[in-house]
């Protein structure tokens, strides 16, 4: 029998142990491995951008207020008449797909058209959509092939979930030259950006993202080669580690610390290349008036500054609508400063490289390291060698991430190890001695560390019942607490009763009492039991003594900080009562019953009609007669008793 008892200990705590090896695995890579990866990230990102040649335009709040929200197609127009006429950027990307168009174009629509179509070098935004059969938009669907990528497949990818995308309007699809994906992965519950969306498959066709997008026309390429592991643009030799899921190809981002605000490069406010525009329009030209147009002039800027640079142009403005993104870098990441740093990565082939193997293996060894030194070494020898391990792994993690690539489970192996030391540490500490776990359930049963002390001497004989004894009871009670907590909230009433029962504690603990229980603002104490105490009613009554002075200073402390003034009654009874565990097999309470019980709570309560603040019973003061100066209050009405009885105020000790 025993061994059967064995056998199935082990057997249910490994399966115990694969459970939550299985549990802490799943929370590891969908809520911790993101912070850890978010930390790595940012600790770890580039101090400065690899190329000055990235722009950012931003309609920010400063050119909302000089402008009404939203834009007339005729701010857009000037924006790329800017571009297209006098600063000859090698691409601009708009981070956009917010304008909608009328059937019958208006003249200023039909302008912001004819710009587009005149524009070679500009890359407008779409966003893919999964929509029901009857929700296709055929005609946004009609000649869309046109800005897909020329790609040789050289694997195979499940369908995709994409069947339509929401573009501008037909009328801008036909005029344009170029379009890109403006999608942004996000990872996991809290949504933060760690890759990028270089390539989208719609249909069987396959889109780039605009910052791709923007790559490939700078490089006057559109053919690119889709293997097992990479992207790879023949032209210049770039590889793009990535990996594949419900229609997306996705790359990890490697971010750069923003220079200035949250922006990781140059960044221009829109309203700047407006007010330039109309200067330039009206004759104000850096040739005739350099001045304006100085390299620290603040009104204009030199169109000059753009010349093959790439411009990336997005909103940034306050309120809900906010284009604005949750990265490793910031909680407000504006959207178009992260396409401007995926640009950057591709142009410099500075792109975050995945370990995903690694990551297995690294789980798996650093679980058995941890299962051989527990077995083999000490408790504080072995948690040292594990703490050295995860310190040797996570150096190798750090300079994994600091030369450009990242185990894309980087702390997931340190937990799971950590499961298997503390799993197989109880394992061992329970299998060594059972009486300690004994010990745990009766502490669970138990407030008091008296009464568990005298549980654990007969802990085998743990049940329900108990026996009588002659005991001193003794209630204390705040003073017309109930109306003062009604002016306060419940933080500050919770502060001045965790601070009140914080300092009679230790007094009622001094005079070999022992707490009960705690009921709103009233402690119940016993003395004489469970710790034997000839003297329970002279140290019940010196332990009140103390409690009241103790309020006095608390009062003093209080009322210089503003708090209520208080004051507490103390009774307390002498007599036999029912002492020990009642309730059921598996939850018990350790406490007295009795009349004696209920008359020192009603003894405390006629401090309230006497003004006074400390009664006794006169079996109590039998006791402590020849130690007290006391004054009687003869033939007292006791509710619940029969006849009247003599109670005694306490003055002094």
């Amino acid at each position: 029998m025993i061994k059967r008892k064995n056998k199935l200990f082990y057997f249910s705590s490994f399966f115990i142990y694969l459970f939550l090896t299985v549990i802490f695995f799943i929370f590891s890579i969908s809520v911790i491995e993101q912070y850890a990866r978010s930390f790595y990230t940012s600790v770890f990102a580039s101090s400065k951008p690899q190329s000055d040649k990235i722009v950012e335009i931003v309609i920010d709040d400063y050119t909302v207020q000089k402008f009404k929200w939203p834009w007339t197609r005729d701010m857009y127009t000037d924006l790329f008449d800017y571009f297209s006429t006098y600063a000859y950027p090698k691409t601009i990307a708009m981070d956009s797909i917010s304008l909608s168009f009328n059937e019958n174009p208006t003249p200023a629509e039909l302008r912001y058209i004819n710009k587009v179509s005149l524009m070679k070098n500009l890359v407008l935004g779409f966003l893919p959509e999964s929509v029901s059969q009857s929700a296709i938009d055929n005609k946004l669907l009609d000649g869309i092939d046109k800005f897909s990528i020329d790609a040789e497949i050289r694997t195979e990818f499940e369908d995709s979930p994409y069947n339509s995308l929401l573009i501008q309007s037909e009328l801008v699809k036909k005029a344009s030259h170029n379009y890109g994906s403006v999608n942004i992965a996000t990872s996991g519950q809290e949504g933060i950006i760690f890759e990028s969306i270089p390539i989208v498959k719609i249909n069987n066709n396959y889109y780039p993202s605009l910052a791709f997008k923007s790559y490939l026309l700078a490089n006057s390429t559109n053919k690119i080669i889709i293997d097992d592991d990479f992207i790879i643009i023949p032209k210049t030799g770039l590889k793009i580690p990535y990996f594949y899921s419900n229609g997306n190809f996705s790359s990890l981002i490697r971010y750069y610390k923003p220079i200035a605000n949250d922006y990781s490069h140059i960044s221009i406010s829109a309203y700047k290349i407006l007010e330039t525009y109309k200067a330039l329009k009206s004759g104000i030209t850096p040739k005739n008036h350099p001045e304006l147009f100085s390299k620290n002039a603040d009104k204009y800027i030199n169109p000059e500054f753009f010349k093959d640079k790439y411009v990336f142009i997005g909103a940034n403005i306050s309120g809900p609508s906010a284009d604005v993104l949750k990265t490793p870098m910031t909680v407000r990441h504006p959207g178009v400063d992260i396409q401007a740093t995926v640009s950057d990565n591709l142009m410099n082939n500075n792109i975050l490289v995945p370990k995903f193997g690694f990551a297995f293996i690294w789980l798996f060894l650093l679980s058995l390291i941890a299962f051989i030194i527990i077995m083999r070494a000490s408790f504080f020898k072995g948690l040292l060698l594990i703490l050295l391990v995860d310190f040797l792994y996570l150096s190798y993690v750090c300079f994994s991430a600091s030369n450009g690539s990242i185990l894309y489970f980087a702390t997931t192996p340190v937990i799971c190890q950590i499961v298997t030391a503390i799993f197989a540490y109880s394992f061992k500490f329970l299998n060594e001695n059972r009486n300690k776990e004994k010990i745990k359930q009766a502490m669970g049963k138990y407030i008091s560390q008296d009464v568990m002390k005298n549980v654990v001497k007969d802990i085998d004989n743990l049940g329900l019942g108990g026996k009588r004894a002659i005991v001193t009871v003794l209630f204390s009670d705040i003073r017309g607490f109930t109306s003062l907590s009604e002016k306060m909230s419940a933080e500050e009433v919770s502060m001045i009763l965790n601070e009140y029962f914080s300092e009679m504690e230790p007094i009622i603990t001094k005079y070999n009492g022992v707490i009960n229980k705690f009921i709103g603002d009233a402690v119940m104490a016993i003395f004489g039991e469970p710790i034997r105490d000839e003297n329970h009613a002279r140290n019940a009554v010196k332990c009140a003594y103390e409690m009241l002075k103790k309020v006095e200073y608390l009062r003093e402390k209080w009322l210089l900080e503003g708090k209520p003034k208080i004051e507490i009654g103390v009774g307390i009874n002498t007599g036999e009562v029912f002492i020990g565990n009642i309730g059921t097999e598996t939850r018990m309470e350790y406490t007295v019953i009795g009349d004696t019980v209920n008359l020192a709570s009603r003894i405390e309560g006629y401090n309230k009609v006497y003004k006074t603040n400390l009664l006794v019973s006169s079996s109590t003061y039998e006791n402590i007669a020849d130690m007290a100066d006391v004054i009687k209050i003869k033939e007292v009405q006791i509710r619940g008793k029969s006849k009247k009885m003599d109670i005694y105020e306490i003055l002094r000790i």
